[in-house]
């Protein structure tokens, strides 16, 4: 698995979205991107990490900032999540669990008997595609927040 550090350029992506078009990098260029994976929709801290970040929409606005969620569920599934949470940003699609790979973020353990979903995680981005914060938790734990905001603060 490929690991991702700040400082380096951002692996590009293609993920599906809740309306079945693509969720590129490139789509968010000259601005700078949150990018949260989490496992899966409809889990209770998946749900706090995604509407904790919704909630912050305002401040990241302020600072050039988008967030778009990435997780292995189907883009139904994300469609009906993001709906339910009356979520404001993308969530795309992962199925196939290159771009979790790609950032070295897909879980290869065991929990429950599962595997093969993106851990929790969240990626700064900035407008000219290098990553400038990375954090990955240990799934019941969420992103920080602060540490995120600060990131931006200090990219603009």
């Amino acid at each position: 698995m490929a690991e991702v550090t700040t400082g380096q350029k951002a692996p590009d992506f293609k993920l599906v979205g809740t309306d079945l078009e693509p969720i590129q990098l490139s789509d968010y260029k000259g601005k700078n991107l949150i990018l949260h994976f989490f496992p899966l929709a409809f889990t209770s801290v998946c749900t706090e990490q995604l509407c904790t970040a919704n909630g912050e929409e305002n401040d990241y606005a302020s600072l050039n900032a988008e967030v778009a969620g990435v997780s292995v569920d189907s883009p139904f599934v994300l469609d009906k999540f993001a709906k339910e949470n009356n979520l404001n940003f993308k969530l795309g699609s992962d199925f196939n669990r290159t771009v979790s790979k790609d950032y070295g973020v897909l879980f290869d353990g065991d929990f429950a008997g599962m595997t093969g979903f993106s851990m929790r995680s969240a990626f700064v981005i900035d407008g000219e595609g290098i990553i400038r914060y990375s954090e990955t938790t240990d799934g019941k734990t969420l992103p920080s927040f602060e540490n995120i905001k600060k990131t931006l603060q200090e990219i603009n």
